[in-house]
């Protein structure tokens, strides 16, 4: 018998990828299994990796296993990580990494954009009422009736555009998977699509396992205006799609109605899609929002993606959708069926209650967050940066040169450890890194309190250079 588990665990380690929490794991399963009295790596103090499991599995084993098992240790060991091709180039997000730190170094989190408040105890209880009323299997895949019945109610109400529910309106685990399933649904290897840079970070990730030949139209500083004539020179017999945000992440930049007729104009002109990010539609401050899709023949063309999270403070429900012609949809629907197939059934059902509130929230809404605003702008401009204006999101974008750093990298690792401060690199927006290395961006959703503290740190310990 004791062979047998030795065995056993030799065959199991050779398929476990080299990492401390993945032996420590075997170990706990080895344990229960083969009635073994095994320490882990953690219950012994020594996380020294893999070569410390050997160590200790070889009180159990032959001594010829014991051979064996530290040469495959040795050999594991310097092994490098695997990953596609496709997601070489990329790294841990920028988002996971800073919050990292910001708890590492006690820092105040004005980086990465969750609110640190809760959402509406009305869109909670619904949820609650859901689970107890027993919707915890899978739901439709395409998303419950009630839910897709509400997303298109409310599209009709924002753009005035009337929608098929069943047919146009398809729910997803987040605006990030809306954004997946658009892009592998309805690009193929070799299809250009355009992005306006800055751009948020799983655009180009998902592109790039779609196969798509990225083109970038860069915004910049201080109004974010798009450049209508390199967009026009972009565009190629080629382009499939504009991938496009407004409100837009990370500028704050709302596009204007006249930025979206051109887009209109040279889609309809060349035959090219629209997808379009509105997740921050309802964050809209200083002009109306536009869907681009209400516009003169775009709805045909475009797919319009959303999310509950950012409007209703609920960003860890990863509730989204995707609103779409029915020839458009079909794709969409395709790749979702092998993403996530059905997004939380209980979540659907608080979320349907959260979309049928009444405006009086959105009005309280936004000025919840114009005031959160006005304590960041005010503060930030004290301080001694050169903040750009925001007209929409719950981010704002400062020049931090005044600070004598040389990257954008450079100084919020500085704004981390010596001033207690988190903010986000914007160099990680763009395919040219260059090109954002000025700029760091804040967010405000956060409460009042947490925004005037991380001012006043500011205000102390950064010194204009």
């Amino acid at each position: 018998m004791q062979s047998q588990c030795t065995w056993t665990c030799s065959e199991m380690l050779k398929v476990k990828p080299p990492t401390l929490s993945s032996y420590s794991s075997t170990l706990l399963s080895l344990s229960k299994h083969c009635h073994l009295n095994i320490p882990t790596p953690i219950q012994t103090k020594r996380a020294t990796g893999y070569p410390t499991l050997m160590a200790t599995l070889s009180g159990v084993s032959t001594q010829k296993d014991a051979v064996s098992q530290q040469n495959v240790s040795t050999q594991n060991s310097n092994r490098p990580v695997q990953v596609a091709q496709r997601l070489e180039k990329f790294k841990t997000t920028i988002f996971t990494q800073m919050s990292m730190l910001a708890i590492k170094h006690g820092a105040i989190n004005l980086g990465q954009g969750f609110p640190n408040f809760d959402g509406p105890d009305f869109v909670k209880e619904a949820a609650i009422q859901a689970i107890r009323d027993g919707k915890n299997q899978y739901a439709r895949g395409f998303g419950i009736p009630e839910f897709n019945a509400a997303i298109a109610a409310r599209f009709k109400k924002d753009s005035g555009l009337v929608v098929d529910p069943e047919k146009e309106v398809t729910v997803t685990s987040g605006c990030t998977e809306a954004i997946a399933a658009t892009i592998l649904g309805l690009i193929n290897p070799g299809d250009e699509v355009i992005l306006f840079a800055p751009f948020y970070d799983s655009y180009e990730a998902t592109l790039s396992m779609a196969g798509a030949k990225i083109k970038c139209i860069t915004l910049r500083p201080p109004d974010f205006a798009i450049p209508i004539n390199e967009l026009k020179s972009a565009i190629s017999k080629n382009t499939r799609a504009i991938l496009m945000n407004t409100p837009h992440n990370p500028t704050g930049k709302m596009f204007t109605r006249e930025e979206l007729d051109v887009i209109a104009s040279l889609c309809i002109e060349n035959d090219v899609l629209v997808f379009s990010d509105e997740v921050y539609d309802k964050l809209a401050f200083e002009m109306d929002h536009i869907s681009i899709a209400s516009l003169p023949g775009m709805y045909e063309r475009t797919v319009t993606m959303n999310s509950l999270g950012k409007t209703f403070s609920l960003t860890g429900w990863k509730i989204g959708w995707a609103i779409a012609p029915p020839h458009l949809t079909w794709g969409v629907r395709q790749a979702h069926s092998y993403l996530t197939f059905a997004t939380s059934n209980p979540m659907q059902w608080a979320a349907s209650a959260a979309l049928n509130a009444p405006d009086s929230y959105y009005v309280e809404l936004k000025k919840d967050y114009m005031a959160k605003k006005a304590i960041l702008v005010e503060g930030l401009n004290a301080v001694g940066f050169k903040v750009f204006p925001s007209s929409g999101t719950y981010f704002v974008v400062v020049d931090h040169t005044p600070f004598g750093l040389e990257t954008d990298i450079a100084f919020c690792e500085y704004l981390i450890k010596e001033v207690g401060v988190v903010a986000i690199p914007t160099s990680v927006f763009y395919l040219n890194p260059e090109e954002g290395k000025n700029l760091v961006r804040f967010t405000f959703c956060k409460d009042e309190g947490t925004l005037r503290s991380a001012v006043e740190r500011m205000k102390e310990k950064l010194k204009r250079k």
